[in-house]
């Protein structure tokens, strides 16, 4: 016998008894399906799974759903029983390590068997190896951690009745222990059946004890307990023993029955490794019901009576400015620089903004009505805020002031033209002018004029072309101008 050893704060009794039967984790077609990712969750044509660790406590389903398995990992489970596997002709390699199996079984369908591994079970039937007989390609088999090892003549026994197998337990079969093995096989085979029976005795009695127990943890807890629905009730004329002591310090009681339970020694058994599990699967529950949080109530955003509520759940900085010149009301989010725009959502009304960052509400009242369908919202590039313009509904109508530059001062000098007066008057942009009488034109066809014998030397005719007077009428020379040349 030995202890359970650990520490955990979670009483035992008929508690750790409270997982019914639909509670037990089941192979289910989901299951497999996730454990079959690498074959793109397809199980008719699954070739190997792996089921460990999932607190199975019988195989079912898997004949059916994966008739093509090679190789079906079942370790660290809870199951009792070898079953539902003899449909699997093309198993290679079937591992039930640290499982609660007691007796090699229902095999023999399994024709393509190689390599099993039964390592630290309770197979106390040694007997039963001899099942595997008709499994003539098995050639390792590990048996190391169960009770059957104990025998006396256990290596003898197991190498002469399966003379297909190499391995035993890790270690090679050579010939000549071979032939010493079929030698004394008939003696040994008797001195492991006394050894069965022994032991099989001895199971009746840790199966009966463990009943025994479990009763009596049950009634325990009804006593300590009182009430089907496991709650205290007081009762002027009915006390109960102890009771006010267990009221004081429930958490002292716990801790007590808590250490008990992992200090009292045990037989290592199926039942024993099973309750033990039961116990962890209940701790495991109670402190997660303990732990969990209760939800949040709905935040109100707007009263019964329709007023519209402040919320700033993603507690961001902002700014909130009024425009009177552009009639525009400008509210500037400071939200997270590097948050993906499409966490944002943003709803505009009449008479306040609500903004959906990643979920959390920021709503706000506006001093004025605004125009939803023209109002925009803008992301800075740089910072990463939210600006939002909201134009106003019935805001005043604001007259744009146009500022007129004031008149150019021209010193001494008037203006240049009545035009000109005009373009500085409607700020527009001067233009300077040619004087016509500054230009030089000359004509071609008398450059060269005939002369008589009395006339002198050739003369260039330099005249002022008629309608040069008629351009510089009424114009001013404006000495800033360069002239033409």
């Amino acid at each position: 016998a030995a202890g359970r050893g650990g520490d955990a704060p979670v009483t035992v009794g008929a508690r750790s008894r409270s997982l019914s039967p639909q509670n037990k984790s089941r192979i289910t077609e989901d299951l497999i399906r996730r454990r079959a990712e690498h074959n793109d969750c397809e199980i008719f044509s699954l070739e190997e799974v792996s089921l460990h660790q999932q607190d199975i406590e019988r195989i079912e389903h898997i004949d059916r759903w994966c008739r093509d398995l090679k190789i079906l990992y079942l370790q660290n489970n809870l199951i009792p029983r070898i079953e539902n596997v003899s449909r699997l002709k093309n198993l290679e390699y079937l591992n039930l390590a640290l499982n609660n199996i007691e007796v090699i079984e229902n095999l023999e369908g399994c024709e393509s068997l190689q390599k099993l591994d039964l390592t630290v079970n309770f197979v106390g039937c040694l007997s039963s190896v001899e099942s595997l007989r008709h499994n003539v390609h098995l050639t390792e088999l590990f048996l190391v951690g169960n009770p059957c090892t104990e025998f006396q003549g256990y290596r003898q026994y197991v190498v002469a009745a399966l003379p297909q197998l190499k391995w035993l337990d890790g270690t090679e079969i050579s010939r000549s222990e071979r032939i010493r093995a079929s030698q004394g096989l008939e003696e040994v085979r008797i001195l492991v059946g006394e050894q069965e029976e022994e032991y099989l005795r001895r199971r009746v009695q840790e199966k009966e004890e463990a009943e025994r127990k479990a009763a009596g943890s049950e009634k325990k807890n009804q006593e300590r307990k009182p009430g089907f629905d496991r709650c205290w009730y007081t009762d002027i004329t009915n006390t109960t023993p102890g009771l006010e002591e267990n009221q004081e310090n429930p958490e002292r009681d716990e801790e007590e029955e808590e250490r008990e339970f992992w200090g009292t020694p045990c037989p290592f058994t199926p039942e024993s490794r099973l309750e033990a599990h039961r116990h962890l699967e209940q701790k495991r529950k109670e402190k997660e019901m303990k732990t969990e949080k209760k939800p949040k109530a709905a935040r109100t955003l707007i009263t019964a009576d329709g007023r519209v509520l402040n919320v700033n759940e993603p507690k961001l900085d902002f700014c909130l400015t009024e425009d009177d010149e552009a009639s525009v009301i400008i509210l500037d989010l400071a939200v997270f620089r590097h948050l993906d725009t499409s966490l944002i959502d943003v709803d505009v009304q009449p008479t306040y903004v609500r903004v959906a960052v990643k979920g959390k509400i920021f709503q706000m009242v506006l001093p004025a009505e605004v125009k939803p369908d023209s109002s925009t919202a803008r992301r800075s590039q740089t910072t990463g805020h939210l600006v939002l313009t909201l134009p106003l509904a019935q805001g005043e109508i604001k007259v744009v002031k146009i500022i007129q530059r004031p008149p150019r001062n021209c010193g001494n000098r008037r203006c240049s033209s009545p035009q000109d007066n005009k373009r500085n008057k409607n700020d527009l942009p001067e233009r300077l002018e040619v004087d016509p009488s500054k230009r030089t034109s000359f004509d071609i066809a008398n450059i060269v004029q005939r002369r008589s014998t009395k006339e002198g030397p050739l003369e260039v005719n330099r005249t002022t072309p008629p309608e040069a007077d008629h351009l510089s009428e009424g114009f001013i020379d404006d000495p800033d101008v360069p002239p033409l040349i």
